[in-house]
């Protein structure tokens, strides 16, 4: 069917808005669609790349071990495979390196760029308080079993000297309370000998003063 006039320009009208509508409600839902998927795509990106890192051979020199990558390195991996691979290769070679003496902790830094990615480490079990600190938010972390186990036994040794001092206040209450209720008897019964013996003073004067007084009467 023909529409023509007044009605034609009004469909045309009509269509095109629709058509308009359409095509910004279109953009929106893609432009919504495409970060959503962004944020997953990235999300995969990073447990396909601690994957990866997981499969690394640490050096048995090397007790903790943190990676810090920036969310610019990130995006730059996940759109450069060449920038990933070489990422990977630097995290291989200083994962499987030897250190002197042992018992080294390492962090490493991984940037926007090649120019960005660096490595510090601390030797010693005495010299690992700068790793802590700068590994609190790592995206990658693992410590020693050993010292895992150290705290484990660190744990255990504090919680039986707790007990034993526990005993050892109780045994020194009791003993205490022992010494206080002897010194209680004692006192109690130097109380008692003490009013014996007034008891007694008293007795001993009453009996001489009526000997006495016995006495003068018989004289007289």
């Amino acid at each position: 069917m023909a529409i023509s006039g007044v009605g034609q320009s009004y469909y045309q009208n009509n269509v095109a808005t629709t058509k308009s509508t359409k095509s910004v409600n279109s953009t929106e839902e893609t432009g919504n669609t495409k970060e959503l998927s962004e944020a997953e795509e990235m999300a995969i990106f990073k447990k396909e790349f601690y994957a990866e890192i997981d499969k690394i051979p640490r050096n048995r020199t090397i007790t903790n071990v943190a990676i810090n990558i920036s969310e610019e390195a990130f995006k730059n991996m996940k759109d450069d495979p060449e920038y990933r691979e070489k990422i990977l290769s630097a995290l291989k070679r200083d994962l499987t390196s030897s250190f002197a003496p042992l018992e080294a902790s390492m962090v490493l830094t991984v940037g926007a760029t090649a120019k960005d990615y660096r490595g510090d480490s601390w030797s010693g079990v005495n010299n690992q308080s700068e790793f802590f600190a700068r590994s609190q938010n790592s995206f990658y972390k693992k410590t020693s079993n050993k010292k895992d186990r150290q705290k484990e036994l660190l744990e255990e040794y504090l919680e039986k000297r707790a007990q034993v001092k526990k005993q050892q206040q109780e045994m020194l209450n009791e003993k205490i309370a022992k010494q206080e209720q002897e010194r209680s008897r004692l006192l109690r019964s130097w109380n008692n000998e003490r009013l014996l013996s007034k008891a007694s003073n008293a007795y001993e004067a009453n009996a001489m003063t009526e000997a006495v007084t016995d006495s003068a009467f018989s004289l007289g």
